[in-house]
């Protein structure tokens, strides 16, 4: 165990070394001193220069590493199988460091073909989050060869665990912006600090002055969040916890000191250097950390814990996807809507994996708020709180993290008002909707569907950089849609949300009124839809498909009337979801075929 522990630690040791290295390549541009790989200008000798010298030390500091982790592995795997957080972080680290080679060695051949340049912003992101993955899976080795769980764990402090993670996947997310705003070249979009161009919102346009403004965002946070942690941490009784705390936000503190220097300084190479190296040692204390933490606290010896399976099971249940999906089905019509065609592929995706980060975390923050009533509730009481698969501080904490990247993902690929549109969801979502109106009023789901009637209005504006008119059309479709859409659910549930407390219409006025409102919102979902043909110019493949699905949809919602039954409220439910999916399909095929026949 003692070969193991010098071995792990030296191997993050030299890691933390060689990322510096690199941060000091990065600041000197001596990438292009050598542009050939593995030799430096054909020979295996480097000329006597300080550029050749600076990026060969970094290759020969990334042979020791791998040779670090490949002995590192070996030797846990030969004595330490046992301890799975030793023996998977040892052995993921050695394709990690595979991968990070063949990363460097491609940047440096691309950037030589290109004339220069090191390579693209996309290599020089990858690259370098690639290089915090390795600092993270050889500092989890090195800190779990070390701190050996306790016969006797003490109790989880939930708060300071959720701050931890938080602060872990913010630091995450700000590496991430900082990887691509150096790679962008962006560093001195704006020449002052803390302002910038003398404004706190300064005016944003293309995509490097959008990632430098959430990247100072995004630190900010960072040093505050680490701020608190480190208050929070008088209450932990270990002691080493409370110290690598207090180290961690020390060195955020600094990291944030040395980008304010960069900027000052004009991006003095000491400083850049000092940045690289600054954040890749507040990032790997970050993890040392939350390794110890899980190591050292948590449930007593004997307890029954979930698997790794179930855990991973938990987190996609709550972000609930089968939700994600309906939301997203909207937002690809109203991309090719706005577009009068398809829109770019890039662009579709980036919309798409912005808005399933931002539902994710606006549903795993409703899990959080409502796991009172999920406990209560039979058709809810499996969902991942209540059944204690995940416990609520950390179900917060991912809400949040989601969140954040979310926004920062579509400021950067998409642009500021879909992000911002998407933040409003998330907000009006959790805190009008979960928070206030669903306990408050029967009401209640008309104004939230007003969250998940936003989706449209971020992909308009991802592809035009405005909300037009059609978009609010389709936004008032949806919005109306959602009442008669969980009405005809809560039919069948109405026992449940009774002993939860929540005031639905159906348990606050009954069966029969629940019905004649259904059917009211049915008749305005419909008219809604019909008012986009004229307002959007659709043709006539939309007209007929609005007219004949909204029949049918009105038809369902009068049978809830006439019947009152819960097996006709459960046959809207189902066909509300159809009825949304395939006039959106209507949607998109009638742009496309009128893109068509224009083009023609």
């Amino acid at each position: 165990m003692k070969l193991l522990r010098r071995l792990s630690i030296s191997t993050a040791a030299a890691t933390l070394a060689l990322v510096a290295i690199g941060g000091l390549v990065r600041a000197t541009g001596s990438g292009d001193a050598c542009p050939d790989w593995p030799r430096c200008l054909g020979s295996w000798v480097p000329p006597f220069e300080l550029k050749p010298i600076i990026e060969y030390s970094h290759r020969l500091s990334a042979a020791i590493v791998g040779v670090l982790i490949l002995v590192t592995a070996w030797v846990a795997w030969r004595r330490q199988r046992h301890d799975r957080a030793v023996f998977w972080a040892s052995l993921a680290a050695v394709p990690v460091v595979i991968l990070q080679s063949a990363i460097g060695r491609s940047r440096i051949l691309e950037g030589a073909r290109a004339g220069g340049g090191a390579g693209t912003a996309g290599i020089v992101t990858v690259h370098f989050m690639v290089a915090m993955t390795l600092v993270a899976l050889v500092m989890i080795c090195a800190t779990a060869a070390r701190a050996r769980p306790p016969k006797e764990r003490t109790a989880r402090d939930g708060r300071f665990h959720a701050l931890l993670w938080l602060t872990l996947g913010t630091t995450a997310v700000l590496l991430l912006v900082g990887a691509y705003v150096r790679g962008e070249h962006a560093g001195l979009v704006f020449l002052d600090w803390p302002l910038m161009d003398g404004r706190v919102i300064p005016k944003l346009g293309d995509a490097p002055s959008v990632a430098t403004f959430v990247h100072r965002v995004l630190a900010a946070i960072a040093v505050v969040l680490g701020g608190a942690l480190a208050w929070r941490a008088r209450s932990v009784p270990h002691r080493g916890l409370r110290a690598l705390t207090w180290t961690a936000f020390g060195l955020l503190v600094a990291q944030a000191g040395l980008g304010a220097a960069a900027v000052l300084t004009r991006l003095s190479d000491a400083s850049v250097a000092g940045h690289v190296a600054g954040g890749s040692l507040a990032w790997a204390a970050l993890v040392a950390l939350a390794t110890a933490e899980s190591r050292l606290t948590g449930r007593h010896e004997g307890e029954r814990r979930p698997s790794a399976r179930q855990v991973a099971g938990a987190y996609v249940q709550l972000i609930k996807p089968d939700i994600i999906l309906l939301l997203l089905v909207t937002t690809v019509p109203a991309m090719i809507l706005a577009a009068g065609g398809f829109p770019p592929a890039g662009l579709i995706a980036a919309t798409l994996l912005g808005g399933t980060l931002a539902a994710g975390g606006a549903n795993a923050l409703n899990h959080y708020l409502d796991r009172d009533i999920d406990e209560v509730m039979d058709r809810t009481r499996g969902r991942p709180l209540p059944s204690h698969r995940i416990e609520p501080e950390q179900a917060a904490a991912f809400g949040v993290l989601l969140s954040g990247i979310a926004y920062a993902w579509l400021a950067i690929t998409v642009n500021v008002l879909s992000a911002s549109l998407a933040l409003s969801a998330i907000l009006f979502y959790v805190l009008v909707y979960t928070r206030w109106m669903k306990r408050s009023t029967p009401q209640n789901i008309v104004i939230g569907g007003a969250a998940g009637a936003v989706p449209v209005l971020v992909g308009w504006a991802a592809v035009t950089g405005t909300v037009g008119l059609p978009a609010w059309v389709l936004f008032t479709v949806i919005f109306f849609w959602t009442p008669p859409h969980f009405w005809a659910l809560s039919m069948k549930y109405a026992d449940d949300y009774a002993a939860a407390g929540v005031p639905m219409l159906v348990v606050v006025r009954g069966a029969g009124e629940t019905a004649t409102h259904i059917v009211l919102y049915a008749v305005q979902t419909v008219a809604a839809s019909l008012l986009l043909f004229p307002v959007a110019r659709m043709g006539p493949v939309y007209l007929a498909s609005a007219a004949a699905l909204g029949t049918a949809f009105i038809w369902y919602a009068l049978g809830v009337w006439r019947e009152g039954t819960t097996r006709a409220a459960m046959q809207l439910f189902h066909y509300s979801i159809t009825y949304l999916g395939l006039l959106f399909a209507a949607v998109a095929v009638d742009a496309l075929a009128r893109g068509v026949r224009g083009v023609a």
